[in-house]
């Protein structure tokens, strides 16, 4: 083969779930439904508050950024993964492979620091409702979004352009469901120990203290809720917490444990579940934990029906 990139590989095997044949079918149909629910979900979310002027306050605009990354991140692993599950093998080229590792980073870097500000901003609003206002403003969450979203794009660039550079002589099997940086990089010919140490020291910065920081805005928020005289409001608000913080937990802590160390002893199949862990299941557990099961959210979709259902009589 000729060489690209410092290269003899020109394109990659994605080996998915080969090593199980017998429930190829069954995953494929199972992780198709996840896909498809979790677009719905997602959808939803957006298109609500897009449409409800109510719901144009910083808590929701946080979501319907969520929203949007989650959408994103599923896209881009899912299709390709589904190809792999339907066709059990499947060549996918150099450059499209490293358009997938740049896009989970992406995504996945945007999150990282998206649930950062959102875990903030319940902080504030819990902790310091009077001067919330003026803690929270518009400035204050336009300036925290367009963070988020620039350090997405900076990590993506700065890992997969060095990434990219590696030589790849072969073989050319990824033993995983799509181009992750980890997976991709035992397939470098060349000494990438430079690149693990930045992925460890990149991985507590990006990963591990928005982590932190959100753990203790929680324990703030903990004896915050502590403190109401309701009974039920206090049952409520650790119900909302604790639905969070599982999410988070799960998106933070398989990430955390999958790039902390990028050639790390866990075996091929413990890796891919991982992966799916905040791939596949965080995406869809988010709208569910963060905004189908908040009654403003479900008064302004059954607002929005019945509009639509108003100007449409039948």
């Amino acid at each position: 083969m000729k060489r690209q990139n410092q290269s003899s590989v020109v394109e990659f095997i994605l080996l998915g779930f080969s090593n199980s044949p017998e429930l190829q079918e069954q995953l494929f149909g199972v992780f198709l439904v996840v896909y498809l629910v979790t677009l719905l979900g997602n959808a939803i979310i957006i298109v609500v508050i897009s449409l409800e002027q109510s719901l144009h306050v910083p808590m929701y605009l946080f979501l319907q950024n969520l929203s949007v990354v989650d959408v994103s991140f599923s896209a881009a692993i899912m299709p390709e993964m589904l190809v792999v599950l339907s066709t059990q093998k499947t060549l996918i080229s150099f450059i499209s492979c490293f358009a997938q590792m740049y896009f989970i980073l992406f995504f996945g870097g945007t999150e990282c620091f998206l649930l950062g500000a959102m875990a903030y901003d319940r902080f504030a609003a819990i902790c310091h409702p009077l001067s919330y206002p003026m803690i929270m403003n518009k400035w204050v969450f336009m300036k925290l979004v367009m963070f988020s979203w620039v350090s997405g794009i900076m990590v993506a660039t700065v890992q997969t352009t060095w990434v990219v550079t590696f030589p790849f002589c072969g073989p050319n099997e990824i033993n995983h469901i799509s181009c992750e940086t980890p997976a991709v990089l035992e397939l470098a010919c060349a000494d990438t120990f430079l690149f693990e140490i930045y992925a460890f020291t990149g991985t507590v910065l990006i990963v591990m203290v928005p982590f932190v920081l959100i753990l203790l805005s929680y324990i703030r928020i903990l004896f915050a809720i502590l403190k109401m005289p309701s009974a039920t409001g206090r049952q409520k608000a650790f119900s909302t917490c604790a639905s969070h913080l599982t999410s988070v937990t799960l998106f933070y802590g398989t990430a955390n444990m999958t790039y902390l160390q990028p050639k790390s002893g866990y075996s091929p199949e413990t890796k891919k579940l991982m992966s799916l862990s905040y791939s596949l299941l965080t995406p869809l557990l988010n709208p569910l934990i963060y905004s189908l099961r908040n009654s403003e959210m479900k008064k302004a979709l059954v607002k929005l029906w019945r509009r639509k259902v108003d100007s449409h009589p039948f």
